[in-house]
């Protein structure tokens, strides 16, 4: 397989199939702006993790070194509303500090929900709150993260949709893979963003991704990535470490075989490095 290098959502609009996770990253801007320099497109961020300003001020500060060539629509900045901003009147709060915090960018690429922790009348009051935001134009796609397959439902099934959820951002590995909820979600048209492709680096030391790494020459890293890729997810690799980032995005030069893939496969394995709210009502 080729992954291709970018995805085309449900509405139309482009995402880079390789992305830029933020999480604890009291370096963002850092990061996000040698991510940048070194192809990162896809940046991925959050209320919650208090480094949406930075990760804004990095993609202001790239744009502005080299005009000419890095262009602000060639960036997709996803940010997400957490559970205390959840219902109508406190998510649309929340959205206006959303795009405060990046003002520079004039606009948000991608919003989510960060979780359906807050129940049915919270989740659907916060969509109509995005779906505004969507109308306004201060916000460009809409969508949801750890999300189950009912709360997916729910959303699909509710009255209120005017804008389909472009994705469902969910932790995915080969030892959390999802697949009846991956395969439930783009049967409805959503694609997958992957977080946590290396476990939170609990796996990468995990004997079959070193053994396929060292057959290719790469890093186990990179494997995981690839996995991720190769499935058809948009993985969010993260690092504090700059000299991690190139290697982490250099994972469209070797291809995983049908062999690596199911040595590296655990379908009956669900060990979720971060928490587990896919199931809750």
């Amino acid at each position: 397989m080729s992954p291709a290098k970018f995805l085309t959502l449900n509405n139309g609009k482009k995402i880079s199939s390789l992305g830029l996770g933020t999480w604890e990253l009291t370096n963002a801007y850092e990061i996000v702006k040698a991510g940048l320099k070194v192809g990162y497109r896809t940046i991925d961020t959050a209320s919650m993790y208090m480094n949406e300003r930075e990760c804004g001020e990095a993609i202001v500060d790239w744009i502005a070194e080299d005009p000419a060539n890095n262009k602000r629509e060639d960036v997709y900045y996803i940010t997400k509303l957490w559970n205390d901003e959840n219902g109508y009147e406190v998510a649309k709060k929340a959205i206006a500090r959303c795009m405060e915090r990046v003002k520079g960018l004039k606009y948000i690429d991608l919003l989510l929900i960060h979780s359906p922790l807050e129940g049915p009348t919270m989740r659907l009051e916060t969509y109509k709150a995005m779906q505004e935001a969507v109308d306004s134009g201060i916000v460009k796609s809409i969508g949801v993260s750890n999300y189950g397959i009912a709360h997916v439902d729910e959303l699909l099934n509710w009255p209120g949709l005017k804008y389909k959820p472009v994705v469902n951002e969910i932790e995915v590995s080969p030892w959390c893979m999802r697949q009846e909820l991956i395969d439930h979600c783009k049967s409805k048209g959503l694609d997958i963003i992957a977080f946590c492709p290396f476990s939170h680096a609990q796996r990468i030391n995990d004997p079959d991704a070193l053994a396929i790494a060292k057959k290719h020459g790469v890093t186990s890293a990179q494997v995981l990535v690839r996995w991720s890729l190769q499935k058809g997810y948009i993985p969010l690799p993260k690092t504090k470490t700059l000299s991690r980032l190139a290697t982490n995005f250099d994972v469209y030069s070797f291809e995983l075989s049908e062999e690596d893939i199911k040595q590296l496969d655990h379908p009956n394995v669900h060990d979720p490095s971060d928490w587990e709210v896919t199931t809750c009502p």
